[in-house]
């Protein structure tokens, strides 16, 4: 089940999918997401809600419904606390633990999933559900679908030479199945959600120093400081674009400047690796 039909089957279904889409009133609405509100997921709850305002943009399209009830309960809920997600930053710590990582002697889908992490700079649940469907070793192009994204739009992660390397490299272990990183006890799932931050923690890295989430902010902040073009940089974190003009130009255009970037930072990578210059070429 993907993430937005598992919201659907979750938080809306029961308490609202029996109703006509047009008799549903912005009261009922916020009582579902209050309860998820009530269960501590602030971040959830708006996330429904914004899945909920789709339908309802949709059926007033369609004349199905009069109103997007959704839009009238934008400031209703709780605002998002912030995460932030620890991460090294200083390029000399960033060689350190790239050389801690490559000394992984844990399980052997974990060491790749882990070698993985810096290079791609997607969020952990997209890296560990990965499938040897979505990848195109010709086209050096990694396409997640929609469905697990959390903007909900497939998203291309152009792959550097390096992390080609290390999938083919992982290909013979795991590739009569449907997940690139599937776990230990059954191919049928994926690594759980857990395993890349263990696998810090094992190498001596602390939940205050460096997380798997962490390797998007590490990417975030080194490829800022060396220039690259922000705009460039928040295409390939995958977040959200408000300007829809500026958003479809972006994914038109864009693409050939993010796959320079990506093979100029596992190259650069490599470099903090071996102990070598802090600047990307």
């Amino acid at each position: 089940m993907s993430i937005l039909n598992s919201r659907f089957e979750s938080h809306l279904f029961p308490y609202l999918g029996r109703q006509p889409i047009k008799s549903i009133r912005a009261q009922e609405l916020l009582s579902v997401l209050r309860r998820a509100e009530a269960r501590g997921t602030h971040e959830t709850a708006h996330r429904v809600r914004a899945l909920a305002g789709r339908v309802f943009r949709y059926a007033v399209a369609t004349g199905r419904a009069e109103h997007d009830v959704s839009a009238d309960l934008k400031d209703a809920l709780a605002p998002v606390k912030t995460k932030n997600f620890a991460a090294i930053l200083e390029p000399s710590r960033v060689g350190a633990l790239l050389r801690a990582i490559d000394g992984y002697a844990g399980q052997p889908v974990t060491a790749p999933a882990l070698k993985l992490a810096p290079l791609v700079f997607v969020r952990p649940g997209e890296l560990r559900a990965a499938e040897w469907s979505e990848f195109d070793f010709e086209k050096a192009e990694w396409r997640i679908p929609g469905a697990r994204m959390k903007m909900g739009e497939q998203h291309i992660v152009p792959l550097a030479r390096q992390a080609i390397d290390i999938l083919k490299a992982l290909q013979p272990l795991t590739n009569r199945g449907r997940y690139v990183f599937p776990s230990l006890l059954t191919r049928d799932r994926p690594i759980s959600d857990n395993t890349i931050n263990a696998a810090l923690r094992r190498l001596g890295y602390n939940g205050d120093e460096q997380t798997g989430h962490g390797f998007r902010s590490m990417a975030s902040t080194l490829l800022n400081e060396q220039g690259f073009p922000p705009d460039v940089i928040e295409l390939q974190l995958a977040h959200a674009e408000r300007n829809k003009v500026r958003a479809a130009y972006n994914k038109a255009q864009r693409l050939g400047e993010r796959r320079k970037m990506m093979q100029a930072w596992a190259d650069y990578l490599d470099r903090l690796r071996a102990g070598l210059d802090t600047a990307v070429a």
